[in-house]
């Protein structure tokens, strides 16, 4: 099977370069599948889990942060908030974040507020549910 080359890059680092056979991510309406010699596109994408599979039937997952992928020449970037692997989750931590976002959704917020409050708790909800498959 084909390839492309895929590069993810969070606000930290560049977290994967290299080939991939096939991507699934998440997006604002649902998830998009990119196989190689995928047309050129921009895409936004939401917070969600992505998979990514670079050998046979060899998987990666990760949760991913809002951000875009742009598909150029058979060549997918994708720039992200947060990249993370299932192995990489603080769970305690992320669990102490969405009680913070609980938390503040049930106080009095300005509109922006709350929207920002509803990201972290997306977010936190995200990285519960990835790490939880790694067990």
């Amino acid at each position: 099977m084909d390839t492309f080359g895929l590069k993810i890059i969070a606000s930290d680092k560049i977290f994967y370069e290299g080939r991939c056979r096939k991507l699934i991510l998440p997006a604002p309406d649902g998830e998009i599948g990119i196989l190689a010699n995928h047309e050129n596109a921009v895409i936004a994408l939401g917070v969600g889990d992505a998979r990514l599979e670079h050998e046979e039937g060899q998987w990666v997952e990760i949760a991913l942060g809002e951000g875009f992928a742009e598909i150029v020449n058979n060549r997918v970037t994708i720039l992200v908030d947060t990249a993370e692997r299932p192995d990489e989750i603080d769970v305690h931590r992320a669990e102490e974040a969405k009680e913070r976002a609980e938390e503040r959704l049930r106080q009095k917020q300005s509109t922006q507020e709350y929207y920002q409050t509803q990201a972290a708790l997306a977010r936190a909800m995200n990285r519960l549910r990835i790490s939880q498959r790694k067990k």
